[in-house]
């Protein structure tokens, strides 16, 4: 089967386990490896295939919901393949954030909603390079959202300084941004 044969296999049986009800479990598949994809995610959050953006924002959805992450990288998985692919950086993007009441809710690039809290934290880690802030949000089983800049803004601004540090609440859960400035 060719690559391009794969990624429509894929696709297809990715929107027959998912048939409108949800995320498909794909953390009870267990497929043999069927090997590497030509499936880019790059750093700015576009869906790469052999080169070329995948311009479908409903195949790109479709892809998301099958991804998982297992000790060797990130693979599509379905019921009967398992295809290895890349990822620059982290798989999705938190692009909005919204209040409700006193929980933040995250909007990722692929449409899922996320809502702070201790199974979803909000972490923060250095560029090592350049020392600037890279904020994380965890969506689901290991896989994790970079929380672009213009959101990273609003949760500094968000934030409460306490004892020379910004902590950021949502509902229950605190999370730590660093020492005050």
């Amino acid at each position: 089967m060719t690559q391009s044969g794969t990624a429509e296999g894929l696709a297809a049986a990715a929107a027959a386990a998912r048939s409108g009800r949800g995320l498909p479990p794909v953390h009870l598949w267990h497929p043999p490896h069927c090997g590497d994809i030509d499936i880019l995610i790059r750093a700015d959050g576009v869906w790469m295939h052999e080169g070329s953006p995948i311009g479908r924002a409903e195949l790109v959805r479709l892809f998301s919901t099958i991804l998982r992450l297992d000790p060797d990288g990130y693979h599509l998985v379905t019921p009967a393949e398992k295809l290895r692919i890349r990822v620059e950086d982290l798989p999705f993007r938190a692009v909005l954030m919204r209040r409700e009441g006193d929980q933040l809710v995250f909007t990722t690039d692929v449409g899922d909603e996320v809502t702070a809290d201790a199974d979803h934290p909000v972490t923060l880690t250095l560029d090592p390079a350049t020392g600037e802030p890279r904020p994380a949000l965890h969506v689901r089983a290991g896989l994790e959202a970079r929380i672009v800049r213009a959101v990273f803004y609003d949760l500094v601004e968000a934030a409460e300084p306490v004892d020379g540090r910004l902590l950021l609440r949502s509902g229950e859960a605190t999370f730590d941004l660093g020492a005050v400035a």
